[in-house]
């Protein structure tokens, strides 16, 4: 991947850093602190990685003020470190993510009562069905499905393979990774003496301005009304959001987490990988839920959830640390058992 070359004066400046060290050194990437050259930059926000500094090579390391550096590493201070590594990944790989040739592929389908904004970038053999809507700065990759009736928004990007059924809605700067599907039915079944009867899924789906779902998620449309997620919120790959789900703002959720129908979550949330959420139950604001927990109760104390079936996380430490002497309790009943029985005799 080909990257900007930055002085590390100006580079300082635009990240707005404090830089320590010569201003003339150039830099052409960004790299990990094991793997970074001395024509590199990397960045430490997290305290693990502390013992690379004094084995590695990058030519400059972004860092908090406060953490010590060998005095011939090239340092750009931040208060935020980690944020601060975003912005010079955006400063050396100037749009990266969306290379897409501009205006239309001759192989895309796109029916003549659709509605594009300026500025699209419409890749090979994607299909755009009757009526739909899609705003300004519009990018689709290859094989990527508009479905009858779809509303976008700006800026809005759809992966390789990225399928928006009928009707579902999307607002402005959401992105759509390779292989999510939105708005197919609900998984909606009525038990019947002739079997399971499929119940019509007529509802929708609604994402709004800013939300990110990754690769091969799918999000179900509502049996009746809108399966929504909120404002800010990214999800990861591999997730299932049932029908009628409904997701506040500025919540992540880790991959292969599957949340079933009806069930609200909060806004400002943060799901560990693998989390599954039981039907129908809330969740407030501000929680956290630890990797493969189960809910399966509603829950809003503010605070973090862990195991399964969930429970507040210090309760679960502690049945997790009672399970782990079960072996050596096991032993000692036995032997206590033993004791009883010479004694009966």
């Amino acid at each position: 991947m080909i990257a900007v070359v930055w002085n590390a004066g100006p580079l300082a400046e635009a990240l707005e850093c404090r830089l320590i060290g010569d201003a003339g050194v150039q830099l052409n990437g960004v790299a990990p602190i094991e793997e970074a050259t001395p024509s590199q930059i990397t960045f430490l926000a997290n305290p693990k990685y502390r013992r690379y500094l004094t084995t590695t090579s990058a030519g400059g390391i972004i860092v908090s003020p406060k953490m010590p550096t060998p005095g011939n590493l090239l340092r750009f201070e931040s208060d935020n470190p980690y944020l601060t590594f975003r912005r010079a990944l955006e400063l050396f790989y100037p749009g990266v993510g969306s290379w897409v040739e501009e205006g239309i592929h001759p192989s895309a389908v796109i029916d003549p009562t659709a509605m594009i904004g300026d500025n699209a970038r419409i890749g090979p053999f994607v299909h755009i069905e009757a009526d739909a809507v899609i705003g300004h700065n519009f990018t689709a990759f290859s094989g990527a499905y508009v479905g009858r009736g779809v509303r976008v928004g700006d800026d809005v990007i759809l992966g390789i393979h990225a399928t928006l059924r009928h009707d579902v809605f999307l607002g402005d700067r959401v992105v759509i990774a390779d292989g999510a599907v939105i708005g197919f039915d609900g998984f909606g079944y009525a038990p019947s003496a002739e079997g399971f009867l499929k119940i019509p899924q007529v509802g929708t789906v609604e994402i709004a301005d800013d939300v990110e779902i990754g690769a091969n998620t799918c999000i179900d449309r509502a049996t009746i009304g809108s399966t929504r997620i909120g404002r800010g919120t990214k999800l990861d790959n591999l997730i299932q959001i049932a029908h009628g789900v409904h997701i506040g703002e500025n919540t992540v959720i880790a991959a292969q987490t599957g949340i079933s129908g009806s069930t609200t979550i909060g806004s400002q949330v943060m799901i560990g990988g693998q989390a599954g959420f039981a039907g129908h139950i809330e969740l407030g604001d501000g929680m956290m839920v630890g990797a493969q927990a189960g809910v399966t109760k509603d829950w809003d104390i503010k605070s973090f959830i862990s195991g399964y079936p969930a429970r507040a996380h210090s309760e679960s430490l502690r049945i997790e640390a009672s399970t782990n002497q079960l072996p050596e309790l096991l032993k000692r009943v036995k032997a206590l058992e033993e004791e009883l029985s010479k004694l009966k005799a």
